[in-house]
């Protein structure tokens, strides 16, 4: 049994996506971040960095729990775990973690980044919402220049990279209201997995836990 520590942002709904697509039994144990919970002694056992997602499982490695925390090490363990969304061949699985690096450390920063300097920061930061706008556009523009080149981020199959990355390219899309504009890659990518029913099962769960409000 996994425990799964999420909340409504895209950083847990790879999670929900991920565990609604193998089928694994999971227990979501919901961190509302509107409240601080995640600032709690008990979930700063489990995470001290205090960030959702997080997980235990109970029948982890040689059948010991195993706690885990970050999102992308957490789809890689799962896929493993699973034989599932992660190639066996030794490039593939090496693009793999490369689209997935590239979610955590450009395409999810940068659109947090734009949405909090378009909601939380204080009047007069037109400097910041700008930059971080612009370069979203320049990462939707690497994701649509690979989507053009390969069915998925990692090759020709679905893997754990989309997984990461859609979430937060739904952000970009619901959050920060920008647009695909005319990548019609990454717009073909992007409804393809909105379709799949892991995907809406994962967004019903999303909007159930905003709807928790802070």
């Amino acid at each position: 049994m996994i425990k799964l520590y999420s909340w409504g942002t895209p950083n847990g709904n790879k999670l929900h996506m991920m565990l609604e697509e193998t089928g694994v039994a999971y227990d979501l144990i919901p961190v509302n971040l509107g409240k601080g919970e995640q600032r709690a002694p008990a979930f700063l056992s489990i995470n001290p960095n205090g960030k959702i997602p997080a997980i235990v499982d109970t029948d982890g490695p040689d059948g010991q729990e195993f706690v885990l925390a970050e999102s992308g090490a957490i789809l890689v363990y799962l896929a493993d775990k699973t034989g599932r969304f992660i190639a066996s061949n030794e490039r593939e699985r090496a693009l793999t973690l490369q689209w997935i690096m590239f979610q955590m450390g450009h395409v999810g920063p940068m659109i947090g980044q734009l949405h909090h300097f378009m909601s939380s920061a204080p009047p007069g930061n037109d400097y910041g919402v700008e930059r971080f706008r612009k370069e979203g556009e320049r990462l939707m523009d690497v994701l649509n220049g690979r989507l053009e080149a390969s069915r998925h981020l990692a090759g020709a199959e679905y893997s754990i990279a989309d997984i990461a990355t859609w979430p937060w390219v739904r952000s970009w899309v619901h959050t920060t209201k920008q647009t695909l504009g005319p990548r019609l890659s990454l717009t073909r990518w992007y409804d393809a997995i909105e379709q799949r029913p892991a995907t809406m099962k994962a967004i019903d769960i999303y909007n159930a836990l905003r709807k928790r409000g802070p």
